[in-house]
């Protein structure tokens, strides 16, 4: 046999960053850096996952607060309607009860067709808000 296979494979040095080693424990070494490699990557996948499933909460949440904000501002609007339909219709009344209020005053004074004429006044606004109602 040839004097260099003598020498065997243990022997071998192999050269890595901080020097000379073996050959058998360079291959060790690496067996330790990819199992210490491997439990990085799953720590790794596991805060993704983590991470993946905060974000879906946060945008559910985020989709919840949208569907609040939609139904207040809903609800602001049918608000507002309301309020506007009241103020109408306490104008409507003041109206009626002023003209009721002459109608009192004409009858009291003698002037009847003044009378007459208010009181026309207050059926075509009665007939004019029964017409809103219906229509």
């Amino acid at each position: 046999m040839a004097p260099f296979l003598s020498l065997g494979r243990r022997r071998v040095a192999v050269r890595s960053r901080k020097g000379f080693k073996s050959r058998s424990r360079a291959r060790h070494g690496k067996k330790r850096e990819t199992k210490e490699f491997r439990g990085r990557v799953k720590r790794l996948k596991t805060e993704m996952e983590k991470r993946s499933e905060e974000q879906k909460d946060i945008r559910e949440r985020q989709r919840q607060v949208k569907d609040k904000v939609t139904a207040i501002e809903a609800e602001c609007e049918e608000l507002k309607r309301e309020t506007r339909f009241i103020v109408q219709q306490t104008a409507r009344t003041q109206i009626k009860l002023g003209l009721m209020f002459r109608i009192l005053k004409a009858r009291e004074t003698g002037h009847l067709d003044e009378a007459a004429l208010l009181t026309q006044m207050l059926r075509e606004l009665v007939r004019f808000e029964e017409e809103e109602k219906v229509g």
